[in-house]
């Protein structure tokens, strides 16, 4: 998996590109949140699920039926997030989502239950650039140093491009709007 605050950057490049008055700044927050979210399974370590298991890492919480179920308390809390309802929705399955597709591009797991409750099948992408990150006190080593790096490179550098590039170009879209 991406570090937990890597999953972070996905939304905050995209809302950094859609602007606030697309993404307002709850939603992004929630985003953010959202993106994050799938890696509270490993808590099931702790009361003894296995990793394979439906409810073990990479399991339900990696799903798109997963990322729904946000969407649902997006539409549902779309007033207190300051957007429409579709928008909110649209915007926490796109955030929750984007997590078990990049879980899926790493090199290690037993990759990402993403058609749970459907199948129970563990997938991962055809081409897995990023290195998978250690879970726990290991991930402060060299290895965390790589994967760090790997992130750096296949995740976080293009991402920030997309969201420097959408920002300029909403920038210069609104600065043309006047002149017409």
């Amino acid at each position: 998996m991406p570090t937990i605050m890597t999953h972070a950057v996905v939304p905050l490049a995209l809302g950094w590109a859609l602007g606030p008055r697309t993404i307002p700044s709850r939603l992004l927050v929630a985003g953010a949140i959202a993106a994050m979210l799938p890696d509270a399974d490993v808590a099931a370590f702790k009361l003894g699920i296995a990793y394979a298991d439906d409810f073990g890492h990479r399991g339900a919480s990696h799903s798109f039926a997963f990322a729904a179920i946000l969407a649902v308390f997006g539409a549902l809390a779309s007033r207190w997030l300051r957007a429409p309802p579709s928008r909110a929705a649209l915007w926490l399955f796109v955030c929750a989502a984007s997590h078990p597709l990049l879980d899926a591009l790493t090199d290690g797991g037993l990759g990402v239950a993403l058609y749970w409750p459907w199948s129970d099948a563990r997938i991962f992408a055809p081409w897995r650039p990023i290195e998978v990150s250690p879970i726990g006190a290991r991930f402060f080593s060299a290895r965390g140093l790589q994967v760090l790096w790997s992130e750096a490179r296949w995740i976080v550098l293009p991402a920030l491009a997309v969201g420097a590039l959408g920002a300029s170009l909403r920038r210069m879209s609104m600065r043309a709007e006047p002149a017409r």
